[in-house]
C-alpha cells in the first residue's frame, strides 16, 4: 500500500462513495417492485460487466488472465455473488432502511478478518467494546422485525447479517488481491460470477414477470453503472492504496444516507429503531476500526 492513512482527497472521495452506497439499498428496493430479486441482480451484473470492459478498453488494460490468477479470481467471484444474492433476497423481505443499517455493520467483520490476515491490525479490547456497541445497534433494528407477525422481516434481516459478514471479508480479499491483479480483472471476475450465478438461479427459481418501467431502468442504471461500475472501481483503488480499516471507517456514514434516501425516494416511514440503531452501529464500528 502507498499510504498508511487517508489523505484529505481520499477522505472526500470515500465519503462520496459512502453516499452512493447508501442509496444502493433504495435502488434495489425500487427495482424489486418490477423484477424478482435474482433477475434484478442478473441485470445489474450484465450492466456492470459492460462498464468494466468499456473502461478496460478505454484505459488499454489487458483482461487476459494469467495462470496464477485463475483461483484468486474464481474465489472472489463466488464470494461476491454469494454476498449480493443474500443481500437481494434479504432486501426483498425487509425495508430499505433496515438494509442500510444492517449492511453498515460490515466493518465489524472487516476488523475481525483483518485481525488474522492484516499485519498490525489487531482486534484490541477497545475494538471489542466497540463491536459490542455496534452489535447492540443491530439488535435494536432486529427488535422491530421480531414484532412482525409473519416473521418475514426477521428472515430478511438475518440474510442481510450474513451478507454483511461476506462483504466484510471481501474488503480484505480485494485489498490483498489488488496488490498483484489489475482492478479491471478483479471487477470483471465479480461481474462474470454474478451473471452466471444469478442467471442460473433466476432461471431455476423465478417465474415472475419483469416489467420494464422507468423506475426499473433507473434502478438498474444506478446499480449497474454507478455502483457496479464507477463505485467499484474507485473503491477497489482505495483498498489497493490505503488500509481497509481506514477506508471502511468512512463508510460508517452509509446508514444515515440510506435512511434519508429511503424516506425521500420510497416514502418509507422512519421508525425510532432506525434512529436508535444507526448511531450505535456507527459509534461502535468507529471504535472497532480506528487505530488504538
Amino acid at each position: 500500500m502507498k499510504h498508511d492513512k487517508l489523505t484529505r482527497g481520499a477522505f472526500a472521495l470515500t465519503l462520496s462513495l459512502s453516499a452512493l452506497w447508501g442509496g444502493n439499498p433504495v435502488a434495489v428496493k425500487a427495482g424489486l417492485r418490477d423484477a424478482p430479486p435474482l433477475r434484478l441482480g442478473l441485470f445489474r451484473f450484465l450492466i456492470g460487466a459492460v462498464v468494466v470492459v468499456a473502461v478496460a478498453v478505454f484505459r488499454k488494460r489487458s483482461l487476459r488472465i494469467e495462470p496464477g490468477e485463475w483461483m484468486p479470481l474464481a474465489g472472489l467471484g463466488v464470494l461476491f455473488s454469494s454476498q449480493v444474492i443474500l443481500m437481494n433476497l434479504g432486501q426483498d423481505h425487509t425495508s430499505a432502511g433496515h438494509a442500510a443499517v444492517i449492511m453498515s455493520a460490515y466493518p465489524l467483520w472487516t476488523a475481525v478478518f483483518a485481525h488474522f490476515l492484516v499485519p498490525g491490525d489487531k482486534l484490541t479490547a477497545k475494538r471489542l467494546v466497540g463491536a459490542l456497541i455496534a452489535y447492540s445497534g443491530v439488535v435494536v433494528v432486529f427488535g422491530a422485525s421480531l414484532k412482525l407477525e409473519t416473521g418475514a422481516g426477521l428472515i430478511g434481516d438475518g440474510l442481510l447479517v450474513v451478507s454483511a459478514l461476506l462483504l466484510g471479508a471481501r474488503q480484505i480479499v480485494l485489498s490483498r488481491s489488488s496488490q498483484g491483479i489489475s482492478i479491471e480483472k478483479l471487477l470483471l471476475a465479480q461481474a462474470v460470477a454474478g451473471v452466471l450465478g444469478f442467471g442460473a438461479l433466476s432461471l431455476w427459481f423465478e417465474s415472475e414477470p419483469t416489467t420494464f418501467t422507468a423506475s426499473l431502468v433507473g434502478a438498474l442504471l444506478y446499480q449497474g453503472v454507478v455502483i457496479a461500475g464507477v463505485a467499484f472501481f474507485v473503491q477497489t483503488w482505495l483498498l489497493k492504496n490505503f488500509p481497509p480499516s481506514r477506508v471502511t471507517t468512512v463508510y460508517l456514514t452509509q446508514p444515515l444516507f440510506g435512511v434519508s434516501f429511503s424516506w425521500l425516494v420510497l416514502g418509507e416511514a422512519v421508525g425510532p429503531e432506525l434512529f436508535l440503531g444507526a448511531p450505535l452501529v456507527i459509534a461502535g464500528s468507529y471504535f472497532v476500526q480506528r487505530h488504538t
